[in-house]
């Protein structure tokens, strides 16, 4: 006869333990009858196993709660959650918390001890395997038992076994060569299939440097062995994904400078990988700030020029975030983007991504000047004529607002093709509401000098 354990005191825990049973039965089902079963049927059995071992132990965990309240000696208690702590850990000042709790702490950005207020020198964490034992033994005396820390899940899923596994990869990035690339293709696919497993990387400063190991210590890695380069910049875009990490992604020394040899070295992926790296953490306009002036436009732009088809959504969207700020924009100018980016849009090549950029960048001065030196407002004009898509015919106008704005020299081309085709006087009746406005703002400088011109 089945037992529910500790589902039975609680119904509804108990139905929910019930539902989790007969989805992963079903799930077993699928698997071991069809041959030609869905890989992705694995990792819904994982996850459903793994739901159900979470709410085993939480129930387990509230349980052993209720009985300990009152009993409890307060040298045993987390000073943050005010109960016995079931994974003692010491933080750099030497005080001792419960793991979780002091990990809530660090993540909400705080670097300092909570209970000394003194500035953290690191964040590692060091389990206090004495006052472990102690609580252990209190327990035995008191009739608890403390739950098996290898089963036990932190509010994003991560068990102690997973934690010490994570660890022993980190590891193995300084051993030898083959250790190296079996870490760091494991830790690849980890933190591209389990967002917990991301979030480890923010448990201790040394994590990240830990990683990029194998690529710091000398150029062998990503020359020599460019499938280990791959693998650690594409885990780097994997843990940039994860918003918590985004700050310290980025301000990690050597970050920025590895992603930038990857854009300059590596393999057609390591180096999409790279700008899509660099997007991710734009995100931030801290980051936005530090990656331009650490001079990574240059070697996206290049990559840009290269025009290698995989790559371009990722180069163009991390050139697009990054000239959102000011600063950015004279650094993409100087670095030769206006021409790149012209020269392929004449061609017809990646418009789209490409006029979202244009456009940022038409705010920078000297952008002007070039626009109205290259021959672009023809080139625009026909793309608002041709186009279908109303987010280019957008960006195209108001480009050629701020043209008409700082350069009267372009007013005939734009009045000759308003003669011609009425380009924008339709896209003023019928274009987005910006598109609109930019179109008018145009129609009424050029009729105001037409008047003018009469008038004199």
């Amino acid at each position: 006869m089945a037992k529910t354990g500790v589902f039975k005191s609680d119904p509804m825990v108990m139905t929910k333990a019930m539902e989790l049973k007969k989805e992963l039965q079903k799930l077993v089902r699928n698997i071991v009858d069809d041959e030609d079963y869905r890989t992705e049927l694995i990792d819904q059995a994982r996850e459903t196993l793994f739901a159900l071992k979470g709410l085993k132990v939480k129930r387990r965990s509230s349980s052993l709660k209720l009985r300990e309240t009152v009993l409890c000696p307060e040298e045993f208690k987390c000073p943050l959650s005010k109960e016995l702590m079931r994974d003692p850990v010491v933080l750099a000042t030497g005080q001792t918390y419960d793991r979780p709790f002091i990990q809530k702490w660090l993540k909400a950005g705080n670097r300092t001890c909570p209970l000394t207020q003194q500035v953290l020198s690191h964040t590692i964490l060091t389990p206090n395997l004495l006052i472990r034992e102690m609580i252990s033994q209190w327990c035995k005396s008191q009739g608890l038992e403390l739950p098996d820390l290898s089963q036990n899940v932190n509010e994003e899923g991560i068990t102690e076994a997973d934690r010490d596994h994570f660890l022993s990869l980190l590891e193995k990035m300084s051993l030898t060569l083959p250790e190296q690339k079996d870490a760091a293709r494991e830790l690849r696919l980890l933190t591209k299939r389990m967002p917990s497993f991301r979030a480890l990387f923010s448990e201790s400063l040394e994590a990240i440097p830990q990683l990029l190991r194998p690529l710091s210590e000398g150029k062998s890695g990503s020359s020599m062995y460019p499938d280990l380069q791959e693998d650690i910049i594409t885990t780097l875009l994997n843990l940039s994904i994860h918003d918590n990490n985004k700050k310290l992604v980025a301000e990690t020394p050597m970050v920025i400078p590895l992603l930038m040899e990857a854009l300059r070295s590596g393999s057609i992926e390591t180096r999409t990988n790279a700008a899509a790296a660099l997007f991710t953490l734009s995100a931030l306009d801290s980051n936005k700030t530090l990656i331009g002036k650490s001079g990574a436009l240059k070697p996206l732009i290049d990559l840009l020029e290269e025009g290698h088809p995989s790559a371009m959504k990722d180069v163009a969207s991390a050139i697009f975030n990054l000239c959102i700020i000011h600063e950015n924009k004279a650094r993409a100018v100087r670095d030769g983007a206006l021409k790149v980016i012209l020269t392929k849009i004449m061609n017809g090549m990646h418009v789209d991504e490409l006029l979202a950029i244009l456009a940022v960048l038409a705010s920078h001065q000297k952008v002007v000047e070039e626009l109205g030196d290259s021959g672009a407002v023809p080139c625009l004009l026909r793309i608002i004529r041709e186009s279908t898509c109303d987010r280019n015919k957008e960006n195209c106008i108001a480009i050629l607002h701020t043209i008409c704005l700082n350069d009267r020299t372009k007013w005939k081309v734009m009045r000759d093709e308003e003669s011609s085709y009425g380009t924008i006087s339709k896209l003023a009746r019928h274009g987005t509401s910006r598109a609109k406005r930019k179109a008018n703002g145009i129609l009424e400088r050029l009729n105001r000098a037409v008047n003018l011109t009469h008038t004199a």
